[in-house]
């Protein structure tokens, strides 16, 4: 218990550091909470001059100024209002602003083990709602407690100038109001956190059934789907509800702690000997600044949920923003390398799998060679091709590129000596120039662009659409086919002019015509280049200089295509059992 009330301080350390940048607009909220809290006072201690000096006609110019200071302080309370609301606001978007971008960086810098093991909408809901709590934590929260905090030690200042020993009550009665404050908070970080995973719940259940939306008709899954959407969003209802009534019960109950003290105040008035040391206005002034004091109190205890929703919702954005992020210590830079691969007894193993994917996997390849990997599905292919771009780290063993260790390169060098086109193509809600052309930064023409896309066959559809290459293309390619949008990952390949190319079931795609077609720009493509292919129909590897035959993480077989035919093993069998499909 202790330690989460240290780790809870230390969040709200950490978020309170973020001011530091908004020196000016945090100097200016501050000063319009400070003059807020003293009008309200200057409105209370007026009314010991009217009660005692302008009613009874001892001040007659009392009564005559007074409605000139109403106007002037009310105006002048409004002022400080939108002063203070207006900065913080201000203050509040800027940091909840700094902490999606930071969070935003953190999370492309982060390894693909993360997200294999991380639901997209959970992290989805770090960046949204989570971040929306910290909004409300660092703006209007923060509007409430210094306001509300000024209001109460004003109030309190003005309640001992005027009686001190009446005033002591309040001294008695706070201890007990934070003893109830800090019951409350802990109910409140707990529910807020498991809020927080039930919005997670919530977007992920959103995210599959959008993503699978045809899956979800064709095999008529509505129920299912809806069945799952109505108890995860039951789910946020319940944890809404038990926030909504740790709220609810919380504020009278600390307003009924604190009426105790206005009781006896009220109590020790009918003592004469107290109320002989009085006016009426003095009287007048502490009764109503006690009053006064409800609605701070139960202000604070109110913004008390909001905190809590704050620092349970920075701790989950802090503790994404402290992972370690992909390993990137070398420090090799080349523009452009020869291609000599070499893969010495590597192994390696998932992060959610107990079962080693590669198993002592060696072999080289030459510069503007091509090695051809076939095996069953599950078999490693691909997992080489993500070893040699270092989307993960072996367990053993070295991968070098011209002899130097792959992990000695930056991995902006490293990746960009590559150029991938896998079997399953992501593309951009953007148009089809900027997708072919992605993340080059103005460095190819539009002509440059029109060339990759015809030699992969990609003008002839691209064509087609009224606004030709800038055709936006929706949400990974959603108004494209398959083939088309293989031909455009083709031709982003073709642009990026990489000296290693990895061909990962590159024409899986396309029908038997435009295969034609594309395999003529791939081989066209493929020449001085070391190229990589994972290949399922073997018809597409008989030229490769060397064709690797992956069985359960190890290299099984090893030659040309007519050495291993000769062999009459497993790439034999293979062989036959797609020729007698394709009679």
């Amino acid at each position: 218990m202790k330690q989460n009330k240290e780790n809870g301080l230390a969040v709200l350390k950490r978020l309170v550091s973020y001011l530091k940048e908004f020196k000016l607009a945090l100097f200016g909220g501050i000063v319009g909470m400070i003059g807020y809290a003293v009008v309200d006072m200057a409105l209370i201690w007026s009314l010991q001059p009217l009660i005692d000096d302008g009613f009874t006609g001892k001040d007659p110019s009392i009564l005559a100024m007074m409605p000139i200071f109403v106007l002037v302080v009310i105006a002048f309370r409004g002022l400080a209002a939108f002063l203070s609301s207006y900065c913080m606001a201000w203050v509040g978007t800027h940091i909840v602003m700094k902490l999606q971008r930071q969070l935003f960086a953190q999370l492309i810098l982060l390894p693909i083990s993360f997200f294999d093991k991380t639901n997209t909408g959970d992290l989805l809901s770090k960046i949204t709602y989570d971040a929306s709590q910290v909004s409300n934590a660092a703006s209007s929260a923060l509007v409430k407690i210094f306001r509300e905090g000024a209001t109460v030690i004003g109030l309190v200042c003005l309640m001992f100038y005027q009686s001190w020993q009446l005033s002591l009550v309040f001294f008695v009665v706070a201890p007990v109001v934070g003893i109830a404050i800090s019951i409350v908070s802990k109910r409140f970080r707990k529910i807020s956190k498991n809020l927080q995973n039930a919005m997670g719940l919530v977007t992920t259940s959103s995210e599959q059934m959008l993503k699978g939306h045809k899956e979800v008709l064709m095999f008529g899954g509505q129920k299912i789907e809806n069945k799952k959407f109505e108890k995860v969003s039951n789910t946020v209802r319940t944890q809404n509800m038990k926030m909504a009534s740790a709220n609810a019960i919380s504020v009278p109950i600390i307003q009924t702690i604190a009426s105790f003290a206005l009781a006896f105040v009220l109590y020790l008035a009918t003592f004469p000997q107290i109320m002989d040391s009085l006016s009426s206005g003095t009287f007048v002034v502490i009764i109503s600044s006690m009053m006064a004091l409800m609605k701070p109190i139960k202000n604070v205890t109110q913004v008390n949920n909001e905190i809590q929703k704050g620092i349970s919702a920075s701790t989950s954005l802090f503790n994404m923003l402290d992972m370690t992020v992909a390993k990137d210590e070398g420090t090799y830079e080349v523009d452009r390398v020869k291609g000599d691969i070499s893969i010495n007894d590597i192994t390696f193993t998932y992060p959610t799998a107990e079962r080693a994917a590669l198993e002592n996997v060696s072999f080289e390849v030459k510069a503007g060679q091509s090695v051809a990997l076939v095996g069953r599905s599950g078999s490693g292919k691909s997992t080489i091709a993500n070893l040699l771009t270092r989307f993960y780290d072996i367990d053993s063993g070295e991968i070098a590129l011209d002899g130097k260790n792959i992990e000695e390169y930056s991995l902006s060098s490293l990746r960009n000596q590559v150029a991938i086109v896998s079997q399953n193509v992501h593309l951009f809600n953007d148009t089809i120039a900027n997708n072919i052309a992605y993340a080059s930064e103005d460095k190819f023409t539009e002509q440059d662009i029109i060339d990759a896309a015809t030699t992969a066959h990609a003008m002839e559809f691209i064509n087609s659409f009224p606004e030709g290459l800038n055709t936006i293309i929706g949400e990974n390619g959603a108004m494209l086919s398959g083939g088309q949008r293989q031909r455009l990952a083709i031709a982003r390949a073709l642009l990026r002019d990489a000296p290693i190319l990895i061909l990962d079931e590159a024409t899986s795609a396309l029908d038997t015509e435009s295969e034609r077609h594309i395999q003529a720009a791939l081989d066209e493509l493929q020449k001085n280049r070391t190229s990589i292919v994972i290949a399922h129909r073997l018809s597409t590897i008989e030229h490769a200089d060397q064709i690797l035959v992956i069985d359960q993480g190890k290299v099984v077989e090893k030659g040309t295509h007519a050495e291993l035919l000769a062999h009459g093993a497993i790439y034999y069998n293979l062989n036959q059992m797609q020729a007698a499909g394709d009679l």
